[in-house]
């Protein structure tokens, strides 16, 4: 098998050093743009100091470039067979027999190889990060410049012994695991609409809401005030943190505890799982990306054309990812099943690209 000869161990070092060249390159440019953003926003600050922007650029580009995976598979592929074919390495390789399918196993298993540390290794790393970076970020920008940041609300649902409620809030508490102008629409456990109830802040503790300032509405009442009310409630506080954390900020081996904490609490997993198996199909997308640079940079320079494959390999790279975004926002909708909107682009940049080697290729 060429994967273990000499040949085979000189073409994995050669795909190995080429995407991880790319893909340092690319974290580089983006850690070093993203720096120049961030000092750009410290004069609104007066504690976020040039350690402190750089430590929070740091924190940041780690979960910023691991889109950048894909792009480092196809522009690494390429650069790697594109100087194996000038330098007449191939050809060598061509002359003595070995396939375009035997020199491409090193590739591949490269590929998988990197996908594979991208989603055990890097991504629980960059996700701590992210989190990080997001505490950092607003410790730095929002507290300090006393505005309280960009508007966005919250919106959880919850089982209880009571019924099902759902919950709508303008922000986080950002000391306590709580919710501030917090509205709560509980319903009876056959469905039916029971009260609503307005709360200047929510505060979750151990069974039950404690909410300050409340309003309740019901159809059967009067509107009552309280100072105090209490609802009860199964979410935990991890949970509740849970909820108003992007799933990208969720590392790889934290995923399927996090799916099934939200899947009991009763609220929606979907993007969860649309991350966890995007992940998982990471390792065949990148493969995917080196048949695609496979298909663009196997011609022969004395043959020409070369620049006009190499601008139709970048194209279609892009298409892939492009592809691969659109499945994403589908699945995350709702509208096509998280399993198939993660491995559909995926399995289809394969086929597509071991059919253009096959069109290509004698075997």
């Amino acid at each position: 098998m060429l994967l273990f000869s000499t040949f085979g161990r000189y073409l994995t070092k050669r795909f190995t050093r080429a995407i991880l060249s790319v893909f340092t390159t690319f974290f580089f440019l983006i850690g070093t743009l993203d720096f120049v953003e961030l000092m750009r926003r410290a004069g609104d600050s007066p504690i976020a100091t040039t350690p402190r922007i750089v430590q929070l650029a740091l924190f940041r580009a780690p979960a910023v470039a691991e889109q950048i995976f894909p792009f480092a598979a196809l522009f690494g592929g390429m650069f790697a067979l594109l100087t194996l074919s000038r330098k007449l390495e191939l050809v060598v390789a061509r002359s003595v027999g070995v396939s375009a399918w035997q020199f491409l196993q090193p590739a591949a298993v490269v590929a998988g190889v990197v996908g594979l540390v991208s989603i055990m290794i890097y991504n629980p790393l960059a996700a701590d990060l992210k989190r990080k970076a997001t505490a950092l970020e607003t410790r730095l920008f929002v507290r300090a410049s006393g505005k309280s940041g960009a508007p966005q609300e919250i919106w959880l649902r919850q089982r209880s012994v009571d019924g099902q409620a759902v919950i709508r809030a303008a922000a986080a508490l950002p000391e306590e695991d709580g919710l501030s102008q917090a509205t709560f629409f509980v319903f009876n456990p056959d469905g039916s609409f029971k009260e609503r109830i307005d709360a200047k802040q929510a505060v979750l503790r151990p069974g039950h809401w404690e909410l300050t300032d409340a309003r309740a509405i019901s159809g059967s009442e009067e509107p009552q005030n309280y100072t105090h009310y209490v609802l009860a409630t199964t979410l935990e506080p991890e949970q509740l943190r849970q909820s108003f954390t992007p799933p990208d900020a969720v590392g790889f081996w934290s995923m399927p505890a996090v799916i099934d904490r939200t899947q009991r609490a009763g609220l929606d997993t979907t993007p969860y799982e649309l991350r966890y198996q995007s992940l998982m199909a990471r390792p065949l997308l990148l493969i995917a990306m080196v048949l695609v640079a496979a298909s663009v940079s196997l011609r022969f320079f004395r043959f020409g054309g070369v620049t006009r494959l190499v601008i139709g390999g970048v194209a279609a790279g892009f298409v892939l990812y492009v592809a691969t975004q659109l499945s994403e926002e589908l699945g995350s909708s709702g509208i096509v099943n998280p399993i198939v909107a993660a491995w559909l682009p995926a399995a289809l940049g394969t086929m597509l690209g071991a059919l253009a080697l096959l069109h290509q290729e004698d075997g």
